[in-house]
């Protein structure tokens, strides 16, 4: 959501959705360790959410033959923001969030939905879905050198290597694209673009998870979203027709919503409550690789073995990155944009790039 999320795109998963992950105060072991069957379930739960949210770029790529990309995203979340709004005020009935919180989740929703999935359908109409799933993978490391640059801490050797390891494995997937010329470049650009947005999404939403749910923040981010998509979606209103393929259209558009946005996100959160933090974050690596398989095998995407290496070398470096760390920032125990501590209330709440 997000949490696409991660990485994709809200408060959830971006290793990316194009998406975070939860949060984990320094030194925190994370939850003590359950049974063995416990904890096969809760890897299992993560593993599933993290082929869920990887389907996002060809349900994306389906859509697309029908609607146009703008549009999708209105109609994405103008649904979820309905099926959300049952679960938030009838099932849950949370109280209204501060007015000066609503705000944050208003900006927050605008540019991790509204924007996110703007500048990323399009760059999976003008690129590839097989293209989004391997830039996808660098997502953290766009958002750890942001945090670079925003905050000016210092970083250890490790983790600045990690940050050039990805840089270098997206130049090896946008620099070498087998077909589509620069069109599919500048769509692959596009998508590199969308995981800036997604880091400064982050940023200025990132204390809200120590105050609310995750259901709650990711209701408010999409309801803003789904708003900010309407003059958007109405821009491409010539481009609107009856579909030539209704049926895969429309079993798309509910598994973008439904899959997706939601049971992905909820998976996510029950494999957290049995899982250390960092375990979650090292599993949402499959991300990008069921990302990749997912076109090659459904759609029959070409991909070139250069960019599959380009695609592992973002992965290692991501890892390198997250293991690392950045050293003396101020801003880590409090928050980074993949770990969320747990929620006040005694429950854990799980940020995640809504795909």
């Amino acid at each position: 959501m997000a949490d696409q999320d991660n990485s994709g795109g809200p408060q959830g998963l971006r290793q990316g959705s194009p998406g975070p992950a939860p949060r984990e105060a320094a030194g925190d072991a994370g939850p003590a360790p359950a049974g063995r069957r416990a904890r096969g379930v809760a890897v299992a739960s993560v593993v599933a959410s993290a082929a869920l949210l990887s389907s996002s770029y060809t349900l994306t790529e389906v859509a697309l033959r029908d609607v146009p990309p703008l549009t999708i995203g209105f109609l994405r979340f103008a649904a979820a923001t309905v099926l959300l709004a049952a679960w938030v005020h009838l099932v849950r009935q949370y109280a209204a969030p501060d007015p000066a919180d609503r705000r944050r989740l208003a900006l927050g929703g605008l540019l991790g939905i509204t924007l996110y999935f703007s500048i990323e359908n399009v760059g999976v109409q003008l690129a590839s879905p097989t293209d989004a799933a391997l830039l996808v993978a660098a997502y953290p490391a766009l958002t750890a050198l942001l945090e670079l640059l925003v905050y000016r801490q210092r970083t250890s050797a490790g983790a600045m290597a990690g940050i050039a390891l990805s840089i270098l494995g997206v130049y090896l997937v946008v620099g070498f694209t087998p077909e589509g010329g620069t069109q599919r470049q500048v769509g692959d650009v596009l998508l590199v673009l969308s995981g800036v947005v997604w880091a400064l999404y982050n940023f200025v939403t990132r204390e809200l998870g120590d105050r609310y749910p995750a259901d709650q923040i990711l209701y408010y981010q999409v309801r803003a979203g789904a708003v900010g998509f309407l003059p958007l979606a109405l821009v491409e209103v010539q481009a609107w027709r009856t579909p030539d393929h209704p049926v895969a259209t429309f079993a798309s558009l509910a598994s973008l919503t439904v899959l997706c946005s939601i049971v992905g996100l909820g998976l996510y959160a029950k494999g957290l409550k049995r899982l250390r933090s960092s375990t979650a974050v090292n599993l949402l690596n499959l991300v990008p690789i069921f990302g990749l398989i997912i076109p090659v095998v459904t759609l029959g995407e070409d991909v070139t073995p250069l960019q599959v290496v380009g695609g592992l070398v973002v992965i290692c470096g991501v890892t390198i990155t997250s293991r690392r760390g950045v050293p003396n920032d101020p801003t880590r125990e409090q928050h980074t944009p993949h770990r969320n501590p747990p929620h006040p209330r005694g429950k854990d709440t799980a940020e995640t790039p809504c795909q």
